[in-house]
């Protein structure tokens, strides 16, 4: 197999030179994650908006119990994970003999692509209906490759600071409020605070989920990463379970004394089960330090145990199977979207429940499920795995296609 060779001494890595480079397929473990990642996003979006019978967020303390809330919890681990393996794989893939100038090439063209398909055809998706948009987090993915598209000229160091500094020292600017920059509002919704962005004189609202503040710091963190993952394996999983267990007793510690880190404090409650509810229902929108800690963290470690991973073991053919759906990315995520609101269209006509809502309706970001729709968590979870089975033979001949075929436009899908 082709090994990762060092990359160009131009993009700032000449102090990091390892004298044996890792072989490529070790890297299966960053596919595998990825997979895994694809699988719960499934789960999230099958979730919520389109079977869910919920009245309520699984987040509201006052409401949900621990079923509900570890459902939703298990699916935040999806977008730290988008943006972290993002960097990671674009250092993986560009800096194998590349220049700084086609890493940087690559960044901005692929990060205005994903905005365009999120402002298309995957907000299409959604509402099935033209013209409605939000940023969500293809859109802030995209603006997130923009922003690395100048980040990759500095000194890898330099990249790795960016990251983490963002992802700790967000929140000294949560003082700020949109209004504090007046006619410039929208642009603080974007980079940090979220919202609803307002063009009057249109008519037309936009809203913000996902922010470049923390996120593109994620991303940027991720692209240093990958500069371990080319390390010796036995090093390399030193690394990453040793950052991963920091993270983690990092996240504990700031979340049991309040010390710094999340809007939303920990404080106990009445019950056993909902005071655990509350001390992993951190921020997500926008992200907080903790919220990250809490979903990166542990997800380093899992990442360390996938690189040992054995496909030939017993459960190696699940492996396989899920490696696909991580080879494939925004394919499979183009591909989810249509099938589980078409799907839910469907079930929603052999159960008799209103369905006005699911086509040509703006998506109901802020509000649960209508009445009397929907359904429980048994089937939720049912059609979850009846979606991945369905996605996984034209993944698979997707994957296929990218091994085969080396065109370029394949690396933008």
């Amino acid at each position: 197999m082709p090994t990762i060779q060092n990359p160009s001494p131009a993009v700032g890595l000449e102090a990091h030179v390892d004298s044996k480079p890792a072989k490529r397929a070790r890297l299966d473990s960053v596919d595998l994650m990825r997979g895994m990642v694809m699988i719960l996003m499934a789960l999230d979006h099958v979730r919520y908006p389109y079977f869910t019978n919920l009245s309520f967020f699984p987040e509201d303390i006052q409401q949900t119990n621990a079923a509900l809330f570890l459902t939703r919890w298990l699916t935040h681990f999806c977008a730290p994970l988008f943006f972290l393996l993002a960097g990671t794989g674009a250092y993986l893939s560009l800096a194998h003999g590349k220049s700084v100038k086609a890493v940087s090439r690559f960044f901005w063209t692929r990060g205005l692509w994903l905005v365009l398909l999120e402002v298309t055809l995957i907000e299409f998706a959604w509402s099935f209906k033209p013209g409605w948009a939000f940023g969500g987090v293809i859109w802030a993915l995209g603006w997130s490759m923009v922003m690395m598209a100048f980040l990759v000229r500095l000194p890898l160091v330099g990249i790795a600071a960016f990251g983490v500094g963002m992802m700790v020292l967000h929140h000294l600017t949560d003082g700020l409020s949109p209004e504090t920059f007046g006619k410039f509002s929208w642009l603080w919704m974007l980079l940090h605070s979220g919202g609803m962005i307002k063009i009057e004189s249109l008519g037309f609202g936009f809203p913000i989920l996902y922010v470049l503040i923390p996120w593109s710091g994620v991303m940027a963190a991720g692209y240093a990463l990958g500069h371990i993952l080319t390390w010796e394996p036995a090093r390399r999983r030193r690394w990453l379970l040793g950052l991963g267990a920091v993270m983690t007793l990092a996240f504990i510690l700031l979340r049991a004394t309040n010390l710094y880190g999340d809007p939303r404090p920990f404080t106990a409650q009445a019950t056993l089960e909902k005071s655990f509810i509350m001390f992993l229902n951190t921020s997500k929108y926008p992200a907080s330090l903790q919220f990250l800690l809490m979903t990166l963290g542990p997800a380093l470690m899992l990442l360390a145990w996938f690189d040992r991973f054995d496909f030939h073991s017993r459960f190696g053919w699940l492996g396989q199977k899920i490696l696909v759906f991580g080879r494939v990315p925004l394919f499979f995520y183009v591909l989810h979207l249509f099938t589980i609101h078409l799907l839910a269209i469907v079930v929603g006509l052999i159960y008799q429940q209103p369905l006005d809502w699911l086509w040509g309706q703006p998506l109901p970001l802020g509000r649960p499920a209508p009445p009397e729709y929907g359904h429980g968590l048994p089937f939720i979870y049912f059609m979850t795995l009846f979606v991945v089975v369905l996605l996984y033979f034209p993944c698979r001949w997707f994957a296929n296609l990218k091994q085969r075929r080396r065109d370029w436009w394949l690396r933008y899908l």
